[in-house]
């Protein structure tokens, strides 16, 4: 099979993605192992996607969700390719903006009856005291649609509306977006890799993140303790809590329509009542450190090569089709409940066939 790996210059997006070039090399090793015709395209132009568009390959793994031209709109490669009839990993551009827009994936999850914190958004002087702030302190804040942990640390954490206005300034002025204000969780921390297999069996990897300590006594999964890798992942040793949270993972997972791949991130309150947080649909995949490959090797010891070989033997499973049919019928959701059938059990017969 032709294969064509797409990503972009991609250091200062905030967006979400595979990482850096680095990344891609990973994933560029890993299928060239399983034998198949695969080439690294870092691509910053129309015509460069033209290109690749023109050699017409079998799949193309998108590394990133769009790329950026100067003086120009993103182009968004789901949508790009599906336009082209050209095959492509993961999810429709639709199914995408719950990535992009964690406001977006909340409303729309809570609509279907899943829980998640409660939440509003906030620009500078929007709310003048304490007294007009639609959920009670203490507050979680952080960028409406950046990833990586980009502006979150011991600040995002404010308790009275000094600190509240003084984090929303900040944010404000760095991601020039309306800020996230979410119901402060103040339980464990859990990350949820999902693959869907060429039998369509959904494989689920939930590990939970014990984020580092910092000088203030907080744990606090922010920029700093991702870029340096001082988290520490662990297998959920709890089969109630394991059940629990793949559960909220896989119905968040169906109802958000997600194709191929994705990273559900859960937290829990003391109580240890799990709550939907956000939804990673073009997750890292550095080899030995990124979230998604790493919870697939500790839940379900699967290495990296393995977790690579499953994605692509989804997205190639669909040779001859042109596209995903979620994207052919602009149904999504819909298209990944009826498939997962019973879609009031689905988590309970998903969770009794989990490996």
């Amino acid at each position: 099979m032709k294969i064509e790996i797409i990503t972009t210059p991609n250091e200062e997006l905030k967006e979400t993605g595979f990482g850096t070039l680095k990344a891609c090399h990973n994933v560029l090793d890993s299928i060239s192992k399983l034998g198949h015709n695969v080439k690294l395209n870092v691509c910053r132009s129309l015509k460069d996607l033209a290109l690749t568009v023109n050699r017409k390959p079998d799949l193309v793994i998108l590394a990133v969700k769009y790329i950026s031209i100067k003086n120009g709109s993103d182009i968004w490669l789901a949508e790009y390719f599906a336009e082209h009839e050209i095959n492509y990993s993961g999810s429709s551009r639709e199914v995408l903006n719950f990535d992009s827009d964690k406001v977006l994936a909340k409303s729309h999850l809570m609509k279907k009856g899943l829980k998640t914190a409660d939440y509003f958004t906030a620009i500078p002087g929007q709310y003048k005291c304490e007294a007009d702030l639609p959920v009670a302190f203490p507050l979680f804040l952080k960028p409406l649609d950046a990833a990586n942990g980009n502006g979150i640390d011991d600040l995002s954490l404010v308790t009275n509306f000094a600190e509240f206005e003084m984090k929303t300034l900040s944010l404000y002025a760095t991601f020039n977006m309306p800020v996230l204000a979410e119901e402060y969780l103040d339980g464990q921390e859990f990350s949820v890799a999902i693959i869907r297999t060429e039998s369509s069996k959904l494989i689920v990897s939930a590990v939970e993140i014990i984020p580092p300590q910092s000088t203030n006594g907080l744990r606090i999964l922010g920029e700093k303790a991702k870029k340096e890798d001082s988290e520490e992942m662990r297998k959920i040793e709890d089969q109630k809590v394991l059940n629990e949270v793949s559960k909220l993972a896989v119905d968040a997972y169906a109802r958000l329509g997600i194709w191929d791949f994705g990273r559900i991130d859960i937290k829990t309150n003391k109580s240890g009542r799990c709550y939907f947080m956000e939804a990673n649909l073009v997750p890292g995949m550095t080899s030995g450190s990124s979230y998604f490959p790493r919870a697939c090797e500790i839940a379900n010891e699967l290495t990296y090569d393995e977790v690579i070989q499953l994605i692509v033997e989804k997205g190639i499973s669909r040779v001859p089709y042109a596209i995903p049919p979620a994207i052919v019928d602009n149904t999504a959701e819909k298209h990944v409940m009826a498939m997962l059938k019973k879609p009031v059990n689905l988590s309970e017969s998903l969770l009794s066939s989990m490996p």
